[in-house]
């Protein structure tokens, strides 16, 4: 039986895009010119992405700025004062906050997956931001003329937007990136945090069919941004029944990088549901070191012996270069880690078989 392996998403842009960037930034280049540095840098990450034989790839983020605030790039009505994520090297990432309404995304996902479609007949997969993530735009205090529930009423209409366009585009999956679901256990160790994180999430996910949730999935890890993370230090213990609540047929878990998987398995042992395939990360993104394919091959065969083989995927801990400007990690190291991901995959499902 084969065993389906998918990539988190995004790989390290160019170095000449990085550049394009930085000079249309300031005016030196032209719009033209930089969308043929995106064009450039999208066909070769596709190209490259095939040349690792994953059998499922993604556009790499390429042309996103963030992970996080592709759906708000250009929305009127942002200040840049908003909630702010510190890691634990001391890099702070911070969100916009939203000072007017109503709330409208500027891009949709599926934009990225019809771009990527002209250069491959590979199956897509596409990656959305969360609802719950989008939520932290709106400041505590309000904003004048426009409430709390009309704003989240916007937001998951726009959220469902983004997964159904995808879906309809023909994305073989939907993932959902969820990355804020440890660290709210952070931020709120009573679990409150968490728990209206996922209820905001399924509020959005019971709008699709059983069948459409089979192809929607939900990534958590405790942040990879700058070979750093912002709540690895947050026990998985903590977070993994609430997550397991999210109606959603897919579950990307990191793993590759915990202290001790074989705990974290026997919790998604005991608390998974039947009917969540569960792809468990086998390669640890911010860590320099490239994986050889027989250690993936014995993650594979580790989580074997807890999930269900007919359940069980692989999956990078997290993407590559969630933010655009990240740099931390090499292109080529990206591509060969994602390729002993492929490799060792295959040789644990031909062990298995045998």
């Amino acid at each position: 039986m084969a065993i389906p392996t998918e990539p988190i998403g995004s790989i390290p842009r160019p170095a000449a895009l990085l550049a394009g960037v930085r000079a249309y930034s300031e005016g030196r280049l032209a719009q033209q010119e930089l969308a043929d540095l995106y064009a450039a840098a999208l066909e070769e990450t596709i190209r490259r992405f095939e040349d690792t034989g994953s059998p499922v790839i993604s556009d790499g983020e390429q042309s996103k700025p963030s992970f996080a605030t592709y759906p708000i790039e250009g929305l009127p009505g942002l200040a840049p004062d908003g909630v702010t994520i510190p890691f634990a090297d001391g890099h702070v990432r911070q969100l916009p906050r939203l000072t007017a309404g109503p709330f409208h995304y500027q891009t949709y996902a599926d934009s990225y997956l019809a771009t990527a479609r002209r250069y491959t007949q590979r199956p897509l997969k596409e990656a959305v931001i969360s609802a719950s993530a989008l939520s932290l735009l709106y400041p505590q205090d309000g904003i004048a003329g426009y409430p709390h529930d009309d704003f989240l009423a916007d937001l998951l209409d726009e959220h469902e937007a983004d997964i159904r366009r995808c879906l309809d585009r023909g994305a073989h999956a939907v993932q959902i990136d969820f990355t804020e679901g440890r660290l709210a256990v952070k931020l709120d160790p009573s679990g409150g945090l968490l728990r209206r994180f996922v209820d905001l999430n399924n509020r959005v996910l019971a709008r699709f069919s059983p069948t459409e949730r089979a192809r929607i999935g939900v990534h958590t890890c405790p942040g990879g941004d700058r070979d750093s993370t912002h709540s690895a230090d947050v026990d998985y213990a903590d977070l993994l029944p609430l997550l397991f609540e999210l109606q959603a047929g897919n579950i990307y878990l990191q793993l590759a990088s915990e202290p001790d998987r074989v705990r974290v398995l026997r919790i998604i042992k005991d608390r998974a549901r039947p009917d969540q395939r569960i792809f468990v990360g086998v390669i640890d993104p911010i860590n320099p070191r490239i994986e050889t394919p027989d250690e993936v091959r014995d993650r594979v065969l580790e989580a074997a012996e807890y999930i269900p083989l007919e359940r069980l995927g692989t999956t990078d801990d997290c993407g590559f270069a969630p933010f655009g400007d990240d740099i931390s990690t090499a292109r080529e190291t990206a591509f060969a880690k994602i390729g002993a991901r492929v490799a060792g995959t295959e040789l644990a499902a031909q062990q298995l078989e045998r």
